[in-house]
């Protein structure tokens, strides 16, 4: 038996509106989000007071249409009805930019609340598959962009953007996203729901892709896979807004990183190879050889060793043709510090002791250079473990301890993770003094 949503029924009163004329009013709305196929009737809305959850995006319609009738903004948590729902509908690509808007906005919302359901969301195996697909065909058929707009608020915006970018790349996805999903409720959502020309309209989308993107990556190198998922699908809804390809190919390139990590690497190739279809090669080099690096990657997890050194070769080969001063602001990571590590893991997962000690040595001079802990760390780890497969256990224990070492100033869960498979991978030597030291200053650290 269904519990009688009080919630709603609470709000229903508060606007005086009867069930026949929210059905009304929800039916207009929907109109309006391009959503003229929802017509609910004042049964529906007396199902909905019974305890019915309505499916995504009546919920967000819903929210809209007593936000008008009340004054104020009025959210689906509000009504009752945003918890599960909202999860659900951030693994939704809506062909609806309002309802975009307002799901990417409730799931900030929820972050900075840090709202149990949302942290709990599972990462679902292929939920971007229609999302890529449906990105590249529409991409395909957008025209070039035009200049770019050079608006005071979108500036603002993207310096905002910069600001937490470096935040990420040197102390750690767990730094810094709350108080980034804070300031895009607070300033870049406002801005979207006004009315612009079509040109500042693509500018603003443009640059929320950007931080969405930013809250999905810093959510996945923390370990929150669930949330990083669904906000990197509406980060690509929005870049596709922003008829901007190779901001959407970025997205995709993150979206093939997660799902290789979680061990879907069938789905992870297809995706990075989506990305490659749709970018334009003159507008990113940066990003097509993020793209071919993370194919290499799901290649050598699926066991293809010919098509994951290929794909080595045509990362580098792209990179050549990098332009740091003609590449956008997202890309600035990618570079030969992170490139290199990623070929050090791509050999790691195919035993290839030299390149990997190739890699790994190159990525982590780059890393020094630069202090990034985080992207030092992982190629330490990658170093560690070459040692570990030439057998030299010395070698690898002095690597691991410096990984320990470069992990402990950023907040990444990536990097414990690198920790554990070092540990993982040394547990081979049984209880070696260097494999039980190894343990020992790792704790620690795990146990943070």
């Amino acid at each position: 038996m269904k519990t009688p949503n009080t919630q709603l029924a609470d709000w229903l009163s508060r606007s005086t509106l009867s069930q026949g004329e929210l059905a009304r009013r929800t039916r207009a709305k929907a109109k309006e989000w391009g959503q003229a196929h929802i017509a609910p009737d004042t049964s529906s809305v007396r199902r909905w007071l019974q305890g019915e959850r309505p499916r995504p995006p009546v919920p967000d319609i819903l929210a809209d249409v007593f936000s008008a009738a009340i004054g104020y903004r009025v959210t689906t948590y509000d009504l009752g009805l945003g918890d599960s729902a909202m999860a659900d509908r951030g693994l939704v690509y809506d062909t609806s930019f309002t309802a975009t808007v307002e799901a990417v906005a409730d799931l900030g919302r929820a972050d900075v609340d840090r709202r149990k359901f949302l942290a709990a969301a599972p990462f679902a195996a292929v939920a971007g598959i229609g999302p890529s697909r449906d990105w590249l065909l529409t991409t395909l058929e957008q025209a070039e962009p035009g200049p770019s707009v050079r608006l005071e608020d979108v500036t603002a915006v993207r310096n905002m953007f910069a600001v937490f970018q470096q935040m990420d790349i040197f102390q750690g996805g767990g730094s810094g996203r709350l108080a980034l999903a804070t300031y895009m409720n607070t300033h870049v959502f406002p801005l979207l729901r006004r009315t612009h020309t079509e040109q500042v309209r693509r500018a603003l989308c443009e640059a929320a892709a950007e931080q969405t993107y930013l809250l999905g990556w810093m959510a996945y190198d923390n370990g929150e896979h669930g949330t990083a998922q669904r906000y990197l699908i509406q980060a690509l809804r929005l870049a596709e807004e922003s008829h901007n390809p190779a901001l959407g190919a970025h997205v995709l390139a993150g979206m093939a990183d997660q799902a290789t990590l979680m061990g879907h690497p069938e789905e992870g190739r297809r995706l990075a190879q989506a990305g490659r279809a749709g970018l334009k090669k003159r507008t990113s080099p940066a990003c097509l050889a993020d793209l071919w690096a993370l194919e290499a990657r799901a290649w050598a997890k699926l066991g293809d060793k010919r098509a994951a050194i290929s794909a080595v070769r045509n990362s580098e080969t792209a990179y050549e043709n990098v332009r740091l001063d003609e590449e956008p602001q997202w890309a600035a990571f990618i570079d030969p510090a992170y490139l290199h590590g990623e070929h050090a893991n791509t050999f790691r997962d195919l035993e290839e002791v030299a390149a990997i000690k190739e890699h790994a040595q190159r990525s982590i001079e780059h890393a020094h250079k630069q202090k990034r802990a985080r992207r030092g760390a992982m190629s330490h780890a990658a170093l560690a473990t070459s040692h570990l497969q030439r057998g030299d256990l010395e070698a690898a224990h002095a690597a691991g301890v410096r990984t320990l070492s470069l992990a402990r100033q950023v907040k990444s869960s990536r990097t414990i993770e690198a920790v554990q498979d070092l540990q993982h991978h040394m547990s081979r030597f049984g209880n070696h003094r260097l494999v039980a030291d190894f343990h020992e200053r790792s704790r620690e650290l795990i146990a943070a």
